[in-house]
């Protein structure tokens, strides 16, 4: 059923219409630290359907090397669907979301912690985000302030994807107006204290002719450091993938608002961290993710250096832990220190830097060391890797 009626004419109504400079209105999104209150629920605005190209063109920009999320057939054999979306669109998506009401008065990211991969999501499925504000810390009048919120991704079945703590620097008001406020601040907030990864079923047998021979779990041990050969120069595209995934936060797209900043984040708009962390998995997939079935999520994630465009960006991985996974998955549990490093080639840090590299850089100070410039991301991450087939 359809409605219809007349098209209005188009017709010129400026010139006899007055200008009223007393009723402009400078609408602005985000949150100043004052305007978070624990407790507060924020569904956030949008939510976004993906579809098929949207989840392959994410994959090969950001160099998945995992088929899983490359090859519909190859997926299929692993007992998917389809092709499942790669965690790195996931977790990107879901915060993205979130940026209008959680962080576009941020000064910093702080952190990620315990973030957790849930189910697996699928071109055309529609994604929509909530967080809840858990607290809020002062440091006095006009000084920023530390809130820490939770963060949800659920799908159009309202089951959760993803879920995960995350820690903000945002802005203190003052006398600055307030923002636009935001809406649905009495939604339910599903958040799960012991949440099930529910995966398909596994076949019999693993296909492997399309992944390498040095990436199943018997290729790890704890204490090996994995250096990753490439390195990705960053260029204009992620100004256009930060909208991409939804995040609306002027300092990655708008030069007049990050050169008005100071210090580090002072000059061109910065790359969206959750595409640095998404080029590195990619950069490291062939020699660490190749065979894993899923990423069970990761912790104590921080960006610690801005990256801009033209930047080149390369990785390394430190196993920290292998086990049995707790499932009948033909597969084990593999944790991992994941770094960043910027223009300087993974070998050449670590030549350079050598144990201090895996130093989180937040501890430094009292341990007596110097941060890393070179050094722009760290965080550990819990992988799911297939055996080697018998």
């Amino acid at each position: 059923m359809s409605i219809e009626f007349t098209a209005p004419e188009q017709t010129e109504l400026a010139p006899q219409t007055d200008v009223v400079l007393n009723k402009v209105r400078h609408p602005h999104y985000g949150r100043y630290l004052e305007e978070f209150v624990p407790g507060q629920v924020f569904q956030h605005p949008r939510g976004i359907t993906i579809d098929r190209g949207m989840a392959k063109a994410f994959a090969t920009t950001f160099m998945q090397g995992n088929p899983l999320y490359l090859n519909e057939d190859f997926a299929r054999q692993h007992g998917f669907s389809g092709t499942p979306l790669c965690p790195q669109m996931v977790f990107n998506l879901v915060l993205s979301l979130g940026v209008q009401n959680d962080s576009e008065k941020a000064i910093a990211n702080l952190g990620y912690y315990n973030a957790q991969f849930l189910r697996p999501v699928y071109p055309g499925d529609t994604l929509r985000s909530l967080t809840k504000v858990v607290d809020r810390q002062e440091r006095g009048a006009d000084k920023p302030g530390i809130v820490t919120v939770l963060t949800m991704g659920l799908n159009q079945h309202e089951q959760a994807v993803l879920q995960y703590k995350r820690k903000i620097m945002v802005a203190f008001r003052g006398e600055r107006p307030p923002t636009i406020p935001a809406s649905n601040t009495d939604t339910d907030f599903p958040w799960l204290d012991a949440p099930q990864v529910v995966l398909p079923s596994a076949p019999e047998k693993y296909p492997s002719s399309l992944t390498g021979s040095n990436t199943y779990f018997e290729n790890f041990c704890a204490g090996d450091i994995i250096v990753h050969a490439n390195g990705r120069t960053i260029t204009d595209e992620h100004v256009n993938w930060t909208y991409g995934v939804g995040n609306t936060h002027p300092l990655h797209n708008d030069r007049l608002y990050s050169t008005a900043q100071s210090g580090a984040m002072s000059g061109e708009p910065i790359v969206y961290g959750g595409l640095v962390f998404a080029w590195l998995d990619g950069m490291a997939s062939r020699d660490l993710t190749e065979n894993c079935l899923w990423e069970l999520g990761f912790t104590e994630g921080y960006h610690t250096q801005p990256a801009f465009r033209n930047d080149t960006v390369a990785a390394l991985s430190r196993v920290l832990d292998t086990r049995e996974a707790p499932t009948q998955l033909a597969a084990g549990i593999v944790t991992v220190q994941f770094i960043g490093v910027k223009n300087i080639t993974a070998a050449h840090a670590l030549e350079k830097h050598g144990s201090d590299l895996f130093i989180k850089e937040g501890s430094k100070r009292k341990l007596g060391k110097e941060k890393i410039a070179d050094k722009i991301f760290e965080i550990e991450r819990q992988l799911l890797i297939k055996k080697r087939p018998a």
